[in-house]
């Protein structure tokens, strides 16, 4: 690993860096990847966690399977945990729609109005998530793309503070519990343009079921 690069004050009459300068230079890079790969996982991490709220972020440079631990991946990934549920499976959300139905109709049979809908509905817990981070000017393929699931799992390991409020019994009950309808590795492609805006897509490892509108 290259050592993290040292920070020093900017020149008189020149602005402090920014936040997103201060954490690449505090930063240690791979030496395994190219360092713009790296500030690009670097600023999509920043992306995601100020503007999008996430938490519990980790920047991953080796595959997580067990089988190749020693794997370096094709470019660092980002994993965490965004503030609510990024996607629900079609059968899970057809799941979701009966058990709402049933509720309804258990109201309505004991004589209740139907003006709580919106506090009758579930709250989905949300899920860690992997993140490609790209720019627009690359080119992607189906043999890229595979590369890049072929070394991670299907749920992204937990990070440490997860960890450590597991073991305090802290974390939300079920946080870590896996989702039985997540069965399809899954990646969100962070895309970042010139001008810093990211977009951001759901990506996943072959074919999926459609979702019900």
């Amino acid at each position: 690993m290259a050592p993290a690069a040292t920070t020093s004050p900017p020149p008189p009459g020149l602005p402090p860096p920014s936040a997103l300068t201060k954490l690449i230079n505090s930063s240690t890079l791979s030496a395994d990847h190219p360092a713009h790969l790296h500030h690009l996982a670097l600023q999509i991490q920043h992306n995601l966690q100020r503007q999008h709220l996430w938490t519990s972020l980790r920047v991953h440079t080796h595959s997580p399977l067990s089988s190749a631990s020693q794997t370096v991946l094709p470019r660092p990934l980002v994993s965490g945990l965004p503030p609510q549920r990024v996607y629900i499976h079609p059968d899970e959300q057809i799941e979701l729609l009966q058990r709402e139905h049933a509720r309804k109709k258990s109201r309505r049979a004991a004589g209740k109005a139907d003006g709580g809908d919106d506090e009758e509905k579930e709250e989905l817990r949300p899920e860690r998530e992997w993140v490609l981070p790209t720019h627009l000017r690359e080119k992607w393929s189906l043999r890229k793309f595979g590369e890049v699931f072929d070394g991670i799992g299907t749920v992204p390991p937990e990070a440490a503070d997860e960890a450590d409020e597991d073991e305090r019994g802290g974390g939300e009950e079920g946080l870590a519990e896996v989702n039985k309808w997540r069965t399809t590795k899954r990646v969100l492609l962070a895309t970042l343009d010139d001008d810093s805006t990211v977009v951001y897509y759901i990506v996943h490892d072959g074919l999926v079921k459609p979702r019900q509108n």
